[in-house]
């Protein structure tokens, strides 16, 4: 699985409200947004400044270099390096290498293929790879500040969450029109602390996703957070440590492309 990333980012790794016309309405009527939206446009606008402003808003590219841990019980179980690339809102590539293995993650909007180092072949991602890649566009932090789900959600203000050493987080929360809940918790000056959304398991079974995120540093005028951290069920399962990340960086698109053999994947590949 892609460091959720599926973008925890993915990051840092996007805002004005949109709200649903109720079904007694006509399509004349007007929209009318949540009582409480105002609170939660404000703590948007106070993190886009935290993050960097008109600079965070007109990112394009980013591209990144870290390690991926897989944690279990508290201890790191093993981890890759990794190459990331994402041009915004929805193309994304990150290249693998562990173990002596390479294995590469593409996704181009509602496409998708994977290399296999183990096998040395390449597949069209399946089903569920795809809708899990656009889950994690939806509930990153980049899609809620970035505005990209206007149209497709509706915005609210929580209110104060208890955070830690007695300090309280404002949250708010992004509800999109098929039911996906995703909450965000912000410090008071702006600072993303985490995001969090349920979904069913492979058994069914609902559980808690969380990305918090930590280490904010700046890399020329934007802030972002070099760890971020995945909790499931409330234990941590992942980390996400990133040692560089550059913006705006000229991406060919060709980077993108499905190659022809596992051959051709594996000499292409990044890390």
């Amino acid at each position: 699985m892609k460091p959720n990333y599926f973008r925890a980012r993915a990051l840092v790794l996007t805002i004005f409200a949109f709200s649903s016309v109720a079904a007694s309405q006509t399509e004349d009527a007007p929209v009318k947004k949540p009582a409480n939206t105002p609170q939660a446009e404000a703590i948007i606008q106070k993190a886009i400044q935290f993050l960097g402003g008109e600079k965070y808003l007109n990112v394009k590219t980013q591209t990144a270099k870290g390690k991926f841990s897989l944690i279990r019980d508290g201890g790191v179980a093993s981890f890759q390096t990794f190459s990331d690339v994402i041009v915004y809102p929805d193309k994304e590539r990150t290249d693998f290498k562990g173990g002596g293995t390479k294995s590469i993650q593409t996704n181009v909007g509602s496409a998708g293929w994977v290399y296999d180092g183990d096998q040395e072949l390449v597949k069209d991602q399946n089903e569920k790879q795809i809708e899990s890649y656009k889950r994690g566009i939806r509930t990153s932090l980049d899609y809620l500040l970035r505005g990209h789900w206007k149209g497709d959600a509706e915005l609210s203000y929580i209110g104060k969450r208890q955070g830690t050493l007695g300090k309280r987080n404002d949250t708010i929360k992004l509800t999109y029109k098929d039911g996906l809940e995703v909450e965000f918790e912000f410090a008071d000056d702006g600072t993303p602390v985490k995001g969090s959304y349920k979904h069913l398991n492979s058994e069914g079974e609902e559980v808690k996703e969380e990305d918090r995120y930590a280490q904010f540093i700046d890399v020329v005028g934007i802030k972002a957070p070099f760890i971020i951290d995945r909790f499931t069920a409330g234990a941590q399962t992942s980390r996400i440590n990133y040692e560089t990340i550059e913006f705006n960086k000229t991406v060919p698109d060709s980077i993108f492309s499905r190659p022809k053999s596992g051959k051709d994947a594996k000499k292409d590949s990044k890390p």
